[in-house]
């Protein structure tokens, strides 16, 4: 009698183990297009994602690149001060939106260009998304804006 009651623990056991991998299993399988890494320019050329990737990409907006087209379809460019990657987005874009200024746009690569469904913008004039501020601090060139200038 306990040989069978120590089998059928066993069997409980090993049904609960299966079903914990194939649960996991699932909800990583659902969540596959549900993450999006962040990547800077920077790494985006150096390392170019795999055909279809979504990611979101982030930096600041170059100076004197913004050009709108027909409707609402707007490029321009976004750089870490390092890379330059060029941007086409077709949409209403934030009213924070400007050149000089930190932004985070979600898409994929299509050849040399990132091609957005979401553009966000910053804020406030104090606020850069924080993978932009990591970004531009990796490189050295993060400029704080809380920062007082030296008397």
């Amino acid at each position: 009698m306990k040989g069978l009651k120590k089998q059928r623990r066993i069997q409980v056991i090993a049904l609960a183990a299966v079903a914990l991998v194939v649960a996991t299993g699932l909800v990583g399988y659902a969540m596959r297009d549900g993450i999006n890494f962040f990547r800077s320019p920077t790494q985006v050329m150096e390392d170019p994602p795999r055909a279809g990737e979504m990611f979101r990409i982030g930096g600041l907006v170059v100076e004197g690149s913004i050009q709108r087209g027909q409707g609402t379809e707007v490029a321009f460019a976004v750089t870490d001060t390092n890379a330059t990657v060029q941007v086409r987005y077709t949409g209403i874009l934030p009213d924070l939106f400007a050149e000089g200024q930190g932004t985070v746009a979600l898409g994929r690569m299509e050849g040399d260009t990132f091609v957005a469904t979401e553009v966000l913008a910053k804020h406030d004039e104090k606020y850069m998304p924080k993978e932009v501020v990591d970004a531009l601090k990796k490189q050295g060139v993060y400029k704080d804006p809380n920062a007082r200038p030296a008397s």
